[in-house]
């Protein structure tokens, strides 16, 4: 696994990557200090992972992301932050950030990376119970009127609710297969990148 690290402690930065290539199976191809070196850096190394701070000077870690994104879709971006305020939660989702997790919480780090590296989204339970109070609004949607159908609203119900596949088909006895197949075909038709701002696409329009 290739990790670029950004934070504007330089200590920080330096522990990181003592820890995580102690690992064996992680390698950290690169630090950077603030939001524009991260987008410099990433153009140019190409990481499996991004694992950035937030605030930073010269330019935050959600604008770097946000820049990324728009250039590699596929990037895989994991905040590492000492705040949890909630205007950088919802700004961290809605840009379709792969997991936002809290510096305190150091033994999360490593699972974390392993989890997103998978392909997993990795929000602390502290940040997804404020999910829906924080993105939740009164504008209702028709999803019919979006291309939705009453089984794929079904689908969206409950990836909202924060299941696996596997725990979807159980639940609406479909295969894992049709569950897969449907949410592609779901993220195709709203043009979302995945299942995280699926879940917030629907709390907002609910």
């Amino acid at each position: 696994m290739r990790v670029l690290v950004v934070d504007d402690d330089k200590l920080v930065c330096v522990s990181l990557k003592t820890i995580l290539e102690a690992e064996g199976d992680i390698s950290v191809v690169g630090i950077g200090n603030n939001g524009k070196e991260a987008i410099e850096l990433y153009d140019r190394l190409k990481p499996d992972i991004l694992l950035i701070d937030i605030r930073m000077e010269a330019m935050t870690g959600i604008e770097a992301g946000e820049a990324i994104l728009k250039k590699d879709k596929n990037a895989k971006i994991l905040f590492l932050t000492t705040f949890s305020d909630d205007e950088y939660i919802i700004k961290a989702l809605n840009i379709g950030a792969k997991g936002y997790i809290i510096k305190q919480n150091f033994e999360c780090i490593i699972p974390s990376l392993r989890a997103v590296y998978a392909g997993q989204s990795v929000f602390g339970d502290d940040i997804v119970s404020k999910i829906p109070s924080l993105i939740n609004s009164k504008n209702k949607t028709d999803f019919l009127s979006l291309g939705i159908t009453e089984k794929e609203l079904e689908i969206i119900t409950v990836v909202a609710e924060g299941l696996s596949n596997k725990e979807i088909a159980a639940k609406l006895y479909l295969s894992e297969g049709t569950v897969r197949n449907t949410l592609s075909i779901i993220l195709d038709k709203l043009q979302l990148r995945d299942r995280t701002q699926l879940a917030i696409f629907y709390y907002k329009n609910k």
